[in-house]
């Protein structure tokens, strides 16, 4: 049995990483911090957590050892406290976006700080399984990648690993995304007031995001940009990304289909959806609610070059906690659907 602890678990994303691990036949979790609500039960946080938990919200100071810590603190946290996650568990799995990059010339750039410490990067893993798989199996500090992101990666990954993306022409990404992704922390934006019946695009440009997307998709200005835009919907959970792509060579359905069946035939999360005909013929976040699923579409421009991407997730799940938990999986070598095995719920 895998002794798990969790810091900073008063959030949505430590919830659903709970939820997770509650369910799990190979995790005892004998853990979880929070600053603000010490001594509380976490139970009282989580609704879905009652009866199947005893445990009480304890102060980071009281850190003990496990197998594994799972972080799930507000960006800049983790890496600040590095050494003492380290300390108290062979393998750090951060939630955050501390040691989701590589280049520490990025966090000034993209979240206006220095990273503390920036020797620990070049050895963290992306935790994006249908990428680094490999690599994650015997990392010991892995980085979950931000739910917009991963919609967007998981999406493209096939046409950008394929070479078949023009590399004068940017990649257009826009992003749709529930309230949740804010956080458990209410704000203006959040406020119901101003939230409900709203579409509200936040982040027009210099979305965080975009860093990771270029790393991971390997574009930039030397070979292609990317052009990443966010727009807040009136939804709890979910992201729907709709990216827009050159070809540099033509191809059509048919040759798309077989890029993408290659890429992901094998993958347990990510599915292909696309459909001439029907109410769900291509991905919707609805359907995806609590699931460590990303579901994936194309359809080919007869017009030109550009093929529409669109991509789906629960953001707390694969965007988050399920890609933890997924990457934990394969850490520990496990079957990588352990504890991940929920379905989702229709209609709903």
């Amino acid at each position: 049995m895998i002794r798990a602890a969790l810091v900073g678990g008063s959030g949505y994303a430590g919830g659903e990483v709970l939820r997770l691990l509650g369910g799990h036949p190979e995790v005892e979790v004998v853990q979880v911090t929070s600053e603000r609500l010490a001594g509380k039960p976490v139970a009282t946080v989580h609704p879905p957590l009652r009866g199947r938990t005893e445990l009480h919200f304890s102060p980071r100071a009281t850190l003990g050892e496990s197998d594994v810590v799972f972080a799930a603190m507000s960006h800049g946290e983790s890496s600040a406290m590095i050494n003492e996650l380290r300390e108290s568990a062979p393998v750090v799995i951060d939630l955050g976006a501390d040691f989701r990059l590589r280049d520490a010339d990025d966090y000034p750039r993209w979240y206006g700080w220095a990273h503390p410490a920036p020797d620990l990067l070049g050895s963290a893993v992306y935790g994006l399984a249908e990428l680094h798989r490999g690599e994650i199996a015997t990392a010991s500090l892995i980085a979950a990648g931000g739910c917009l992101a991963t919609a967007s990666i998981l999406g493209l990954a096939p046409l950008a690993c394929a070479g078949l993306l023009d590399p004068a022409v940017p990649l257009v990404i826009e992003a749709k995304v529930g309230s949740s992704a804010a956080g458990s922390q209410s704000g203006d934006s959040t406020h119901h007031a101003h939230r409900s019946g709203e579409i509200r695009s936040y982040a027009p440009t210099g979305h965080r995001h975009t860093a990771e997307i270029r790393q991971e998709l390997h574009a930039g200005p030397a070979t292609q940009d990317v052009a990443f835009s966010a727009t807040a919907v009136e939804a709890v959970r979910g992201v729907l990304i709709t990216a827009h792509a050159f070809l540099n060579t033509d191809l059509d359905d048919r040759d798309l289909w077989r890029i993408y069946r290659s890429r992901y035939s094998a993958e347990p999360f990510v599915r292909i959806v696309k459909a001439h005909t029907g109410l769900h013929r291509s991905p919707s976040p609805k359907l995806l609610t609590g699931t460590n699923y990303c579901d994936v579409g194309f359809e080919r421009d007869p017009h030109s070059r550009r093929v529409v991407v669109t991509a789906a997730l629960d953001n707390l799940v694969k965007g988050s906690a399920g890609q933890a938990v997924q990457a934990f999986n394969i850490r520990h070598g496990f079957p990588e659907t352990l504890g991940l095995e929920f379905g989702g719920l229709y209609p709903i």
